[in-house]
């Protein structure tokens, strides 16, 4: 079914590491997927497992100290991990949405409710500047991206190239011999950084020269344009005000002349809106968004501060600010973690209602499989920085084949069993130093010696269901999904049925 639809998103072996004082961290470690145009795919899997490092690399929010050491995010047909912040700063919020886990952190608690959602449309008021960037636009990115793919290239070999001095010279116990070897490689390293770096500036520099002489033309024939338009809106404003005063001066009446001024004030704020995009405009997108995600009395909760709003109220207004531009791609970020379970499924039903009318595509991230339940297409499970099984809701929840999968299915509460909650034993490993095969083997009770030495591939369980599991090897015995794991899901889906 996915694949008839348009694909808006393609992550692709992505791998991210981490700079930190005590080494390299693995966040992120060779994962691909993709999102369809109206769907919604869920990422699911423990704190740490590497589902929001994901997500901000997505949107070109990640930390300072993020390594990118591999691969491409594709977002209609670029790669985000190469345009520039300008052109960033048109497809985040704008074009891919967020809503992330605290809604009372993602707001300011001095400021108006108001004033927070109208925010970005006053930033972007100004209508003749936002069309001189529009006419300039695809010369710019060009020219911006050129620049960026040879500063990110630069920057990730030098990234890379401190990682590796770092980890040489945290090893302990070096003998003379080793030091004096480690040293003449480190200086191998940065004599091919070097090289590496002249080779990259030579090769953008040309058509980066290229492009600016061309970006230069196009910002002249712009500011023409600019002019004209504004001349033009100009001129006709004029000609109508004269025409509405001499109407005004020749009124006799007192209802003429105040119909005369309701027609000279709309006219004005017509003007104005053609140039700006005015307070009141901003206010009446405001309060129309309010209202679609269930604000009550919006026209006086736009006075309000966030501590007057519950939680689940201020999680709403969260998700008003990341519409507010009309995105065709919303990430949510465990948006309902910090709610109540009766709040939680309000927010579901208003994520699920404003995704079908405005057919939007959603990457929804948790922790927990049964808030997916009833609102995932596909799911994705991720352990330790991989994703360990992928398949359409229904295949993860009624055939899942991960031993993974299972335990956190087996956490899922219910009333009706009688079997007790299983936890998952033991923690997630120290992705400073990546455990060896199967990183779930250490926790699981179905691992077996090759679990321990050998990292397992993708098997093909259908076409659109996938799992990184030893289990599924023919070699291997067969082992069932536990009583307790199908019990708890046959119990749990029934409960989500009714």
């Amino acid at each position: 079914m996915a694949d008839k639809k348009e694909k808006v998103l393609s992550v692709n072996n992505l791998v991210i590491n981490f700079k930190t004082d005590n080494g390299i961290l693995k966040a992120v470690r060779d994962v691909s997927f993709d999102l369809y145009q109206g769907e919604t795919l869920c990422i699911v899997g423990e704190s740490g497992s590497g589902k929001s490092v994901t997500s901000k690399a997505i949107m070109g929010i990640l930390a300072n100290n993020a390594i990118i050491a591999g691969g491409n995010i594709m977002y209609r047909g670029e790669n985000l991990l190469e345009v520039s912040e300008d052109e960033f700063y048109k497809i985040r919020g704008h074009k891919i949405g967020m809503i992330f886990q605290d809604p009372l952190s993602s707001l300011n608690p001095i400021v108006k409710i108001g004033d927070q959602i109208t925010e970005a449309m006053m930033i972007n008021s100004d209508k003749l500047k936002l069309m001189y960037n529009d006419l300039i636009s695809d010369d710019l990115i060009r020219y911006k991206n050129t620049l960026a793919k040879m500063n990110i290239a630069i920057d990730n070999e030098r990234k890379k190239l401190d990682a590796f001095i770092a980890e040489t010279q945290s090893k302990e116990g070096r003998s003379a011999e080793q030091k004096a070897a480690d040293a003449k490689e480190i200086a191998q390293k940065k004599a091919e950084f070097k090289l590496f770096e002249k080779e990259t500036i030579a090769r953008f520099e040309d058509q980066a020269k290229e492009y600016k002489a061309k970006l230069n033309e196009t910002e002249k024939n712009a500011k023409v344009k600019v002019a004209a338009y504004k001349a033009e809106v100009t001129e006709e404003y004029n000609k109508k005000k004269k025409q509405l005063k001499a109407a005004l001066a020749s009124a006799r009446t007192s209802e003429e002349k105040e119909k005369v001024k309701a027609a000279l004030a709309a006219e004005k704020e017509e003007f104005t809106n053609k140039l700006h995009i005015t307070k009141a405009e901003a206010k009446r997108r405001a309060l129309k968004i309010m209202k679609e995600v269930g604000i009550p009395d919006p026209e006086r909760r736009y006075n309000q501060y966030p501590f007057e709003f519950s939680g689940g109220m201020r999680q709403r207004i969260v998700i008003a600010i990341a519409l507010t531009a009309s995105p065709e791609i919303l990430i949510c970020d465990e948006p309902t973690t910090a709610l109540d379970v009766t709040i939680q499924a309000q927010i579901l039903e208003l994520i699920n209602r404003i995704k079908a009318e405005r057919n939007l595509s959603c990457i929804f991230i948790t922790h927990d499989l049964g808030v997916v339940a009833n609102m995932a297409d596909r799911i994705a499970v991720m352990y330790a920085g991989k994703i360990v099984e992928y398949g359409t809701s229904d295949e993860i929840f009624y055939d899942p084949r991960h031993p993974y999968t299972w335990a956190l299915l087996s956490s899922i509460p219910d009333v009706d069993s009688k079997e007790k909650l299983e936890a998952i034993p033991g923690t997630p490993p120290n992705m400073i130093y990546p455990p060896k095969g199967d990183a779930f083997a250490a926790r699981s009770k179905y691992a077996m010696k090759i679990d321990f030495e050998e990292e397992p591939p993708y098997f093909k369980v259908s076409d659109t269901h996938y799992a990184a599991t030893w289990l599924l090897d023919p070699r291997a015995p067969k082992v069932e999904m536990p009583k307790i794991v199908s019990e708890r899901i046959r119990i749990s889906l029934e409960d989500k049925s009714v």
